[in-house]
């Protein structure tokens, strides 16, 4: 039997090979929350992971027309934000500049863009959609991806089907009612069948009555006769939900969410909440999370963080490839190393939070995000110790490898 020094050169050395091909082909183009405390973290002692930067947005390109001109002009890509997979190819959403309601870049443009790339960052094709793109997923049910557009207000969303020709793969929809929370939309997962979108930005537009019921998350039913999408609330800012942090007594608080962004399903192989929906409420440092949405006995359970995050992503394999969007850098990235199964990584965007320390930047300027492995029993982060380019992560998917 093999030493644990024989196993580890073994497993670096694979992580070795991996990372040298994706250098090489970037360059050629429900029950109830156990009380228990979290398992070790199976690592290789002073095991780093290795990020590799597969694809910069100052190498791509889209033409548009400003507002109020004739004449077509062109502009790298910027602002990547949600990152997800189709099949054997990711697909990535550029925000180029729009505003949070649709309002015209610094350039003129309106146009977000929709990349679609191979597994090792070579750019195949793109797509252009009105507005600024928040939630992109991808829907294997119905071979399409889904996106999003103004998370503060003016909210629409659009199908793409990566295999129809041209203008014919990409249709608008519009929401059949002025959406109830006064504000916008965001990421979008698709969860046993149903669309589910966050209910963004609360309270941003509109005129509301005294202590507003919002709704936190929509579910959406498409017709694609008339191109309108309606919306189902499938639960409230307001509601109720079990504490879900280890340590003290299981007792139920009320919700005061004002910030639901980031949403996710939850793999079976996560270490905790396996099979759930998950609802990030990035500004209230929280996560909810759902069990049986939609149905008779649906309960809420709320994981109080350390800090805010933005997406979170499950390893659901020990060897796999976490794709991770930098808005700071506007690139892609892969992170490579040995994932303990079952594990989540988040995003962390300490300026996010509500009352966010002075020192942060001030806008325009980017946050210092960082990548952190959550303890889904304390609501934990801890920083990822990474080699490699500088990584500010905003978006993420975990792909296993096969």
């Amino acid at each position: 039997m093999p030493s644990l020094t024989q196993h580890a050169v073994k497993v670096l050395a694979a992580l070795s090979a991996v990372a040298t091909s994706l250098v090489m082909a970037a360059g050629a183009a429900t029950a109830a929350p156990a009380r228990t405390p979290a398992p070790p973290r199976p690592a290789a002692p002073g095991l780093r992971y290795q990020v590799i930067r597969i694809l910069s947005g100052m190498k791509l390109s889209h033409t548009y027309t400003p507002a109020g001109t004739s004449g077509p002009r062109s502009e790298p890509l910027t602002g990547p934000d949600d990152i997800t997979r189709l099949g054997r190819h990711l697909y990535v959403g550029f925000q180029n500049g729009v505003g949070s309601q649709g309002q015209a870049s610094s350039n003129g443009n309106l146009d977000s863009t929709v990349v679609e790339l191979s597994l090792s960052g070579r750019p195949l094709r793109q797509w252009d959609i009105t507005g600024k793109c928040d939630g992109l997923v991808a829907d294997p049910f119905g071979d399409r991806l889904i996106a999003t557009v103004n998370e503060d207000g003016g909210s629409s969303l659009y199908v793409i089907r990566p295999d129809a020709p041209g203008a014919f793969g990409v249709r608008h929809f519009s929401y059949n009612v002025p959406l109830p929370h006064n504000g916008g939309t965001d990421a979008i997962s698709v969860y046993r069948g149903m669309i589910l979108i966050s209910a963004s930005a609360p309270g941003t537009t509109g005129s509301p009555a005294p202590q507003p019921t919002y709704p936190a998350v929509y579910r959406v039913t498409l017709d694609p006769a008339s191109l309108v999408a309606t919306v189902h609330p499938l639960f409230y800012d307001e509601d109720t939900a079990t504490v879900a942090n280890a340590g003290g007594p299981v007792r139920q608080v009320k919700l005061a969410l004002t910030d639901p962004d980031s949403n996710a399903v939850v793999p079976f192989s996560a270490r905790r909440f396996g099979g759930d929906f998950e609802l990030t409420s990035q500004g209230d440092k929280e996560q909810i999370y759902i069990q049986r949405p939609a149905g008779h006995r649906q309960r809420l359970f709320v994981l109080t963080l350390s800090n805010a995050v933005d997406d979170t992503a499950w390893a659901t394999t020990t060897f796999g490839r976490l794709y991770v969007t930098d808005a700071t850098a506007d690139t892609i990235d892969v992170v490579l190393g040995w994932f303990p199964r079952g594990a989540a990584f988040a995003a962390v965007t300490p300026c996010d939070a509500n009352g966010a320390p002075p020192t942060c930047p001030a806008p325009p300027k980017f946050p210092p995000n960082y990548l952190g492995e959550l303890n889904p029993w304390t609501g934990q982060l801890t920083r990822v110790p990474l080699r490699g380019p500088d990584l500010q992560p905003k978006g993420m998917t975990f792909v296993a490898d096969r």
